[in-house]
């Protein structure tokens, strides 16, 4: 029991060649594009609630918020590119893509 609670969310598939699909690396990104996921989920339902607020205060928080919009964005493009990179690496090792050269 204790081990099936150490496995990830999403499946694990093992093929010929004890290579994990996703793998390791993809499973990482997929993590943390997942979390980022969350936090701009919830940083936008706060802003919707910040722009319909009658409050002219608010104008600074949601300039904050918009900024920590645009760092999770270059966050999400960062980890896209390894979760891209880790699954052409695995398409290299399974022989189904041509290393870059």
């Amino acid at each position: 029991m204790g081990h099936d609670e150490d496995k990830m969310d999403f499946p694990v598939h093992s093929c010929p060649g004890k290579v994990e699909i996703p793998t390791r690396k993809e499973q990482e990104a997929l993590a943390e594009l997942g979390k980022i996921k969350d936090q701009v989920r919830q940083k936008k339902a706060i802003l919707e609630r910040l722009r319909s607020s009658p409050d002219m205060r608010e104008d600074e928080n949601i300039a904050e918020i918009e900024a920590e919009l645009g760092r999770l964005k270059e966050q999400w493009a960062v980890w896209d590119k390894r979760r891209e990179d880790a699954a052409k690496e695995r398409m290299v090792l399974l022989s189904q893509e041509q290393p870059d050269p």
